[in-house]
């Protein structure tokens, strides 16, 4: 869980959020710094610590054997610990908002597929989820609960070693560890695999971004929870929200690069701010 003393927000905090969404059509965008709060670590956040590995960059992972070995090594490793983690507070928060029609739908630049586990039905998954892998030479679309058993199978022993975890599901490793892990091929064409998901350096897939503007067209007001917003991919979104002159609302620990169009912005634990945004919002439907 996200070890970060934070102070609770405030009742008037509470209350200009409410006030800031109520009566609109609420389209959410969402980061790492909502699954924080179920174990999952990030890039940048608060208590976020420098590590051996970086995030494997799309040029890398195609262009080099090496760099795909070392990417499922690593991945084979954090796989288990990943699919551990649950949906917390926020996520069932916003699943709740969607099921009493203040939420029109969620756009995530997460890959973990909590929000779905939580209940939330209208989503966009901006960036992919790691629960699925693609062949980059036939495009078959296959499981990670599949894969991971084939590389056990190939690597005997492999999850028996100490690495701690990091973001999207990867462990902490150095090249010298992994030169000898064997990685499993596309099993109709025996094509490279690659997990599902945007990789740093390549692009969001145009159905998926087409997806997220047709959610857009469905609101009127934004809500940003836990993103820093680096990320062109998930920015665009608000410079388009602030273009439509919609209410902008972040709640986010740490500063954004969205932070000059919000109408509100929250310094807080999305497990905190949400539920009691849920509670404002239905309370005063009654």
């Amino acid at each position: 869980m996200l070890d970060l003393d934070v102070p609770p927000a405030d009742i008037a905090a509470i209350d200009a959020l409410a006030d800031c969404l109520r009566n609109r059509r609420i389209i959410v965008l969402t980061g790492a710094g909502c699954s924080t709060e179920s174990g999952i670590p990030d890039y940048r956040g608060p208590g976020t610590k420098r590590r051996s590995s970086g995030p494997m960059r799309y040029q890398e992972f195609v262009g080099s054997a090496d760099a795909r070995r070392h990417y499922w090594a690593r991945s084979a490793i954090g796989w288990p610990e990943f699919t551990k983690a649950q949906p917390n507070d926020g996520h069932r928060a916003l699943a709740s908002l969607e099921s009493v029609g203040h939420v029109r739908g969620l756009i995530t630049q997460n890959v973990d597929r909590l929000h779905r586990d939580a209940g939330s039905t209208n989503v966009v998954e901006l960036h992919g989820a790691l629960a699925d892998v693609i062949c980059l030479d036939c495009g078959k679309i296959s499981g990670r609960h599949t894969l991971q058993e084939r590389m056990l199978s190939q690597n005997p022993g492999w999850t028996k070693q100490a690495a701690e975890l990091i973001p999207d599901g990867d462990a902490d490793l150095p090249r010298h560890a992994t030169q000898h892990f064997e990685v499993p091929a596309c099993t109709a064409c025996g094509g490279v695999l690659k997990p599902d998901v945007v990789f740093f350096g390549e692009d969001v897939p145009a159905a998926r971004t087409e997806a997220a503007w047709d959610l857009m067209d469905a609101g009127d007001a934004l809500l940003v929870a836990g993103s820093s917003l680096t990320v062109y991919s998930g920015y665009r979104f608000v410079r388009e929200a602030a273009a439509r002159d919609w209410p902008i609302v972040i709640v986010n620990l740490g500063s954004t690069r969205g932070d000059e169009h919000a109408t509100l912005r929250l310094e807080a634990r999305l497990g905190d701010v949400l539920p009691r945004l849920v509670r404002a919002l239905t309370t005063a439907a009654v």
